[in-house]
């Protein structure tokens, strides 16, 4: 991966709430319903957007470098998850791309993309 510099603590000024998916009604687990496993600080860093035909449309996709504090609840985030972030009443949810907990121990990295199927 790229060098990144680290956050600073101003930064963190993004609420961010991290759902899982739960069983469905038949007990087979990860294909149910997102659900809310936690919330914590986060720092949302733009990585530039891209654009993708699909069904004919052109389709506008933003993908973002999240940096949350490590922790015992943020170093269980895989890319089976999502990521919803509320600012100024707009929700957005974002597609987890990628996680990387073990390089930084004080920082979990990911990469989320808007505009895909989570």
């Amino acid at each position: 991966m790229a060098l990144r510099s680290k956050p600073v603590a101003q930064e963190l000024r993004h609420r961010a709430h991290f759902d899982a998916r739960g069983a469905d009604r038949y007990g087979t687990p990860g294909v149910g319903e997102f659900g809310a496993v936690f919330s914590c600080r986060a720092a949302l860093r733009p990585a530039g957007g891209s654009e993708a035909v699909v069904a004919a449309r052109l389709e506008g996709r933003q993908v973002l470098h999240v940096y949350v504090r490590s922790s015992e609840q943020t170093r269980k985030i895989t890319t089976d998850w999502r990521m919803r972030v509320t600012s100024h009443d707009v929700e957005t949810v974002y597609s987890i791309d990628a996680v990387d907990a073990v390089t930084d121990r004080q920082w979990v990295y990911l990469q989320v993309e808007s505009g895909v199927a989570a």
